[in-house]
């Protein structure tokens, strides 16, 4: 198949494991797709709610029309975002849609009330090198593991779902160890491809982190057992001698994007040394309690956006017994209720 050159005006950040020129060889049509195939786009519409593109510096670029973008091909199921697939086969000329800032491309198949349509892009070819070889963000990936090495305590936060608090709480506590003289890591493991929570953790004082980008993965969705994955990305990070690992795990622990695989792996269980769970409201608490409790998994603090109120703390210890914190309004007093945890715990196995 003729190859063409094309070049790249905008590249998004889902390709960075590849580290591509600005400069790529295409080809114009390719049968069989899978999700982290890199795919070339022109940008056929703009977006005022949805209209920047996470670039592979993390620094966030204005979409316009006509914009020659690098992507990749993956799946979202955003609750509070666009939900979209991989389509069945790739040629020029076809249409799809931008399913997130990260530069995941796909057939968007609805959206939240809140945001305006996905924007529409043109396939121009799919990205190759110089054999005709079609290029996936799986071509660098860490290794996944079959087992889990030796490791740091980890703090481990999920929540109810998207924007409940989970990435606010994860990196004021990164900053309190961090201020605190540890040395700390961190690690996102589910979710849709963007570097924007691993650099906000980077920007915390974490001194080394990785996400399931790093394993070449585009998005979490229908991955089927994550357990390999989050043990490789959590061996990578024990490389670097940390003394904490915390842990986000994206989206909620129910949902399309494996979380519950991950929480299910009792080697995976067995490591946390403080698990905090994050909601918007009392219900959510409630939620997590349970379904956390078929997992075999006890919540030791509570907090996300359901603490921003003081009210808010003060009703879930007393009617829930769990201790309560909020990264907001007392970071110092979330990150010691972690600290407690672990080192009662260290103490237990001494």
């Amino acid at each position: 198949m003729e190859l063409k050159k094309v070049e790249i005006d905008k590249p998004g950040s889902a390709t960075s494991p590849l580290d591509l020129p600005k400069s790529v060889n295409t080809i114009d049509r390719h049968e069989f797709p899978i999700a982290g195939d890199v795919v070339v786009v022109r940008a056929l519409s703009e977006s005022v709610t949805y209209g920047n593109l996470e670039l592979p510096s993390g620094r966030l670029a204005k979409i316009n029309r006509n914009d020659i973008l690098l992507g990749v091909l993956g799946k979202r199921r955003a609750l509070k975002g666009f939900v979209g697939d991989v389509p069945d086969s790739v040629k020029s000329g076809d249409r799809l849609h931008l399913l997130n800032m990260g530069g995941v491309i796909g057939i968007c198949k609805g959206h939240h009330s809140s945001f305006s349509d996905a924007i529409e892009v043109e396939v121009v070819g799919v990205a190759c090198d110089a054999d005709g070889t079609v290029l996936n963000i799986s071509d660098k990936a860490l290794e996944t593991a079959t087992s889990l090495s030796t490791s740091a305590p980890i703090v481990m936060i999920a929540g109810t779902c998207m924007n409940s608090g989970k990435t606010v709480a994860a990196t004021e506590i990164i900053r309190q160890a961090a201020n605190a003289g540890l040395r700390v890591a961190g690690a996102k493991l589910s979710g849709i491809a963007c570097l924007r929570d691993t650099l906000h953790m980077q920007d915390h004082g974490a001194v080394a982190t990785a996400s399931f980008l790093d394993c070449g993965l585009p998005s979490t969705v229908d991955y089927g057992d994550l357990s390999p994955v989050a043990k490789g990305i959590l061996n990578h990070l024990n490389s670097f001698k940390p003394d904490l690992i915390v842990v986000e795990l994206g989206d909620g622990i129910v949902g399309g994007y494996a979380v519950d695989s991950v929480l299910k792996d009792a080697e995976i269980n067995a490591a946390i040394s403080s698990f905090v769970f994050c909601a918007s409201d009392y219900v959510g608490v409630i939620g997590g309690i349970a379904v956390l409790k078929d997992l075999g998994i006890d919540i030791d603090v509570i907090a996300g956006s359901v603490t921003d109120s003081q009210m808010g703390e003060d009703f879930v210890q007393e009617h829930f017994g769990i201790k309560a914190g909020n990264a907001h309004r007392n970071g110092t007093k979330l990150f010691e209720l972690v600290r407690n945890r672990i080192d009662r715990l260290q103490l237990a196995f001494a």
